[in-house]
């Protein structure tokens, strides 16, 4: 999980929270969801990055050796401090909980342990993700104010709600899905 969870782009966590969701989620069938997570994602990918650029805490791997689970030149020349991957996971993890709150409990524990895929992977501290949901909790709860964020974030609900209408009795549940339940019901720490 921790190695499939170094790609970040919009669709990736789209596939990645579909089960936490209990949809098939994409980009392509929620195209409001998809702006809404991609104007969050800059607003707090830029909170982050300014942070990382202030603190430019070396990543673990470039203090103690050890193995990571993705090549060392896609990371080598960013900071650790806070975890952007972390940011943009917990970004999607807290509006999806918005936007169906009765999968919030769900929807938060995977994006705690997308966070902690960081950890799993050598690539950032706990510190790191954990300023992370910092981060990227604090920008979104200014954002609500938003009058253009809020009108996006009311249409989300109305797209995913539609789609889980939709799915009914079909929801998002395969073996897959049983599996990353139980790596997500793990604690890292």
């Amino acid at each position: 999980m921790a190695t499939n969870d170094v790609k970040s782009a919009p669709s990736d966590l789209f596939h990645d929270f579909s089960c936490a969701l209990g949809i098939t989620l994409t980009p392509e069938n929620a195209p409001r969801t998809a702006a809404l997570l991609r104007r969050a994602m800059f607003d707090t990918g830029r909170q982050t990055g300014t942070a990382k650029t202030y603190y430019k805490r070396q990543r673990p791997f470039q203090i103690d050796s050890g193995p990571i689970c993705q090549p060392a030149a896609e990371v080598a020349d960013s900071y650790d401090y806070p975890s952007g991957h972390a940011t943009a996971g917990w970004t999607m993890a807290t509006l999806l909980a918005q936007v169906a709150p009765d999968r919030a409990t769900a929807l938060l524990a995977h994006g705690r342990a997308y966070g902690e895929s960081r950890v799993v992977c050598g690539v950032h501290n706990a510190s790191a993700v954990e300023a992370a949901r910092l981060s990227a909790s604090s920008t979104l709860t200014a954002m609500q104010g938003e009058p253009a964020f809020a009108a996006d974030l009311t249409a989300s609900k109305h797209e995913v709600a539609a789609l889980l209408k939709a799915a009914g009795a079909a929801k998002h549940d395969t073996p897959a899905c049983t599996r990353e339940a139980k790596l997500v019901a793990q604690r890292l720490y």
